[in-house]
């Protein structure tokens, strides 16, 4: 694989209802440190979209992909049917700092799909439509 001069970096609706997920858990976490928090995520946010757009392979394979347990599964055929409805074949993983951003992507392209914090045991995905 070649390394790309610039891949385009862009976010689905889903991956944008999940950082506006990730604000309103801050909030009622603790309201008072959730603005600096939230930041901090953005600004992670801003560094993984520039790092793919320079190395879209740079995050892990998605793990989950192999899951042996039935929502697992489910998981996983929704994210291969996002990925393939964008006509892109490879789905990722980048960590941030406690985080985890599920990307599909090519040489050129990466679509951020989802986020999910690390304690969180599945992504928020789309229902695929039919």
């Amino acid at each position: 694989m070649s390394i790309p001069v610039n891949a385009k970096v862009r976010a689905v609706p889903n991956f944008l209802t999940c950082l506006q997920a990730a604000r309103d858990f801050m909030e009622k976490q603790d309201a008072a440190s959730a603005s600096l928090r939230f930041k901090k995520l953005q600004a992670e946010v801003v560094k993984a979209r520039a790092l793919l757009s320079f190395a879209p392979t740079s995050g892990r394979p998605a793990r989950f992909l192999d899951a042996k347990s039935d929502w697992g599964q489910f998981q996983a055929q929704q994210a291969r049917q996002s990925a393939r409805a964008l006509g892109l074949p490879e789905l990722r993983e980048l960590v941030l700092a406690r985080h985890v951003v599920l990307y599909a992507h090519s040489e050129r392209e990466v679509v951020l799909l989802s986020m999910r914090h690390e304690r969180q045991l599945g992504y928020g995905l789309p229902r695929p439509s039919n």
